[in-house]
């Protein structure tokens, strides 16, 4: 990923903080502390948005701190962004996956801090050179220890989050706890519809191997029995080495690889240009950081189906 991960120094999150709640007041905008009167929820990007939106329903205000279309990764804070952590009831963020974040909550005084990271279990993807997700070059301290935060790809790890999620929601806001509880039950519901679905659309294929530009889907992967191919080494916008190319296209005809994948926040040039040196198609396998105009859905269900069906076609799903 073409990402630049610049955290914020200590002394600043401390400055921004102490200002936070004046600029906010000064600023208006659409605080919960403003009147809505309702459990007001920062969430760190789209797929813990959607978590909070989900199981909070008409009893939460949500704000994300990273807006449609932004690459999660690059977030940086302003000063009333980590101010609205100073103002809020809970903030749901996972750990490891934005530093400027983790910087901030860890300043931050709100009482319900949520890490999504602490209520799963997370794996080692990240540094297997030449297999599967293999390691890009601008991780996050967390991910090149190994640590994958992409869970929430994997429907069942994201439906232990939910739980977990609905749980402290509950703890934070007892008079509606049964709401949550049960918007939280509906949630895991669906998310175990989708999770059937994945096994049963990808149970039978002719390959097992796909190719990615983002080394993100190594949970799903694991979860349905697949490999993931990524383009080991390269941000969105870098030629890949003819090595690599060589290595790819070996890989493809033995494995019956049709497809390069790329995703939707980030430029297609490297997919273009290792399916032009191989002979392979692109196509479009959404990592579900945010959703925006040319996502392909709504929303994480929609979006979900639409990467069963990519993954289907690539796979050549009997």
């Amino acid at each position: 990923m073409n990402v630049r991960r610049r955290l914020i120094p200590a002394a600043a999150v401390a400055a921004a903080t102490a200002v936070g709640i004046g600029t906010l007041s000064a600023c208006g905008g659409d605080r919960a502390a403003a009147g809505t009167g309702k459990f007001d929820v920062v969430a760190s990007f789209y797929p813990m948005q959607f978590l909070a939106e989900q199981i909070g329903g008409s009893h939460v205000h949500v704000t994300s701190l990273t807006t449609p279309g932004q690459e999660p990764h690059d977030l940086e804070l302003t000063p009333r962004q980590i101010g609205s952590l100073e103002d809020s009831d809970a903030v749901l963020y996972l750990k490891g996956l934005q530093p400027a974040v983790d910087n901030a909550v860890a300043q931050s005084p709100v009482k319900t801090k949520i890490d999504a990271a602490s209520l799963t279990t997370l794996e080692n993807h990240g540094n297997e050179v030449g297999g599967h997700a293999a390691a890009h070059d601008t991780r996050t301290s967390e991910e090149s220890a190994g640590k994958d935060p992409h869970l929430w790809l994997d429907p069942v790890r994201y439906a232990q989050v939910a739980e977990g999620v609905g749980d402290a929601f509950a703890k934070a806001d007892p008079k509606h706890a049964a709401d949550y509880r049960q918007n939280t039950v509906k949630l895991v519901g669906k998310l175990d519809a989708l999770n059937f679905a994945f096994q049963q659309s990808l149970a039978h294929t002719k390959t097992k191997v796909f190719i990615t530009t983002h080394a993100a889907f190594g949970y799903l992967a694991e979860r349905y029995g697949l490999t993931e191919e990524a383009i080991n080494g390269l941000d969105p916008d870098s030629e890949p080495s003819a090595e690599r190319i060589k290595d790819l296209e070996s890989m493809a005809e033995a494995d019956g690889v049709s497809t390069v994948f790329y995703e939707t926040l980030v430029s297609d040039s490297t997919a273009k240009t290792v399916a032009h040196d191989t002979g392979l198609k692109t196509d479009v396998l959404d990592p579900l950081e945010g959703i925006t105009a040319k996502s392909r859905g709504t929303d994480y269900f929609s979006v979900q189906q639409a990467n069963l069906k990519a993954l289907r076609q690539a796979l050549g799903a009997k």
